[in-house]
């Protein structure tokens, strides 16, 4: 069961031949606390998130998951509008940052795990008209930080360092390892 409505986490775990028998996100404040880091941040998400959900789906294996992104001690919005996308884009433009993806997954015996991945992402210094072109693609909405490094913002980022798909919304290689580490055994469906 995925606590997530994020179509890039469910498309993330199809790719690695996971399908969720269910999504059910969960409804939680994401509003940093006062004084609460990047780090913390994620991490505390993702458990809200399971904890949400974990009564409404008892015995199952539920995984939770949030992504901030991070200037700093600055956890920057998943942008409402394009004035607050363009002031994430120009914090980001020719600047080093990370990206702290949280996981939390809630095994049939109800125990808690959590895990914390980090990443970091280079922009290359972005001109105004490359700004306006990414802006007009729409890609920036929803997406933490104002981008989208599955997309057009691909072309924009000049290395990655730590896990790919940790900055597009998910860490697989640590999401996989997790679920297999508390008993979770994916169905086989092809002939073997």
């Amino acid at each position: 069961m995925l606590a997530s409505a994020s179509p890039r986490r469910l498309d993330l775990l199809r790719q690695i031949g996971l399908k969720p028998d269910r999504v059910d996100p969960a409804d939680i404040d994401e509003i940093p606390r006062p004084g609460e880091l990047p780090p913390a941040h994620a991490i505390r998400l993702a458990e809200e998130k399971a904890r949400a959900v974990m009564p409404r789906h008892p015995g199952a294996y539920i995984l939770a998951a949030d992504t901030v992104v991070a200037c700093g001690r600055r956890i920057l919005p998943k942008p409402l509008d394009a004035a607050s996308a363009r002031a994430c884009l120009k914090m980001l433009s020719g600047r080093r940052h990370r990206v702290y993806g949280g996981i939390a997954l809630a095994s049939p015996d109800e125990r808690l795990t959590l895990r914390r991945v980090d990443s970091h992402v280079a922009f290359k210094r972005l001109s105004d008209a490359e700004i306006a072109a990414y802006l007009c693609s729409g890609e920036w909405r929803g997406k933490a930080g104002g981008y989208a490094i599955q997309g057009r913002a691909a072309a924009l980022i000049r290395w990655v360092s730590g896990s790919y798909s940790n900055v597009v919304g998910l860490p697989l290689f640590e999401t996989f390892q997790l679920l297999i580490g508390r008993g979770y055994r994916p169905p086989c469906r092809a002939n073997c």
